[in-house]
């Protein structure tokens, strides 16, 4: 992808994204045992973000393009229903809760206690997401990486 295509506002998925990602899904099952977990949770969560609303899809798969690009060690999958990315432990590092779930007025990209983002004895773990800019981009990314420093 190149950095203009990332930094710009998008309202989803284009086809060649979506292509490009079912694509790995079947390579990863072709893996084997572990590769199919790790499909099979790319695809839970590419299929909970298609049942969002479209604002919250927009921002979902803003999300998962930004997070699986600054950590690709990051394995995607749902959490209590959410698009979510977990550590080769296998814990969830990263979450993304879109507006509808709760009927919130914004979406939220949250962090669990695997995060490396301590910061004294105050930090925040969660953020309120209302629109996709290259700001908020660049903001997701220093956030991820240093979730996972």
């Amino acid at each position: 992808m190149s950095a203009k295509t990332s930094t710009t506002v998008s309202d989803g998925f284009n086809p060649e994204e979506r292509a490009a990602m079912k694509e790995r899904a079947a390579e990863l099952r072709a893996e084997g045992k572990k590769g199919a977990k790790k499909a099979d949770g790319l695809q839970a969560v590419l299929d909970r973000i298609a049942q969002m609303a479209p604002e919250d899809r927009a921002l979902a798969e803003r999300v998962h393009v930004t997070v699986t690009a600054a950590a690709p060690e990051l394995s995607p999958k749902t959490w209590y229903g959410m698009p979510a990315y977990a550590n080769a432990d296998g814990k969830i590092v990263v979450f993304f809760q879109d507006s509808g779930k709760f009927n919130y007025r914004y979406s939220t990209l949250g962090f669990q206690d695997t995060a490396n983002l301590d910061d004294g004895d105050l930090w925040p773990v969660s953020y309120a997401l209302q629109k996709w800019s290259p700001a908020v981009e660049k903001k997701v990314v220093e956030l991820v990486k240093a979730a996972v420093s």
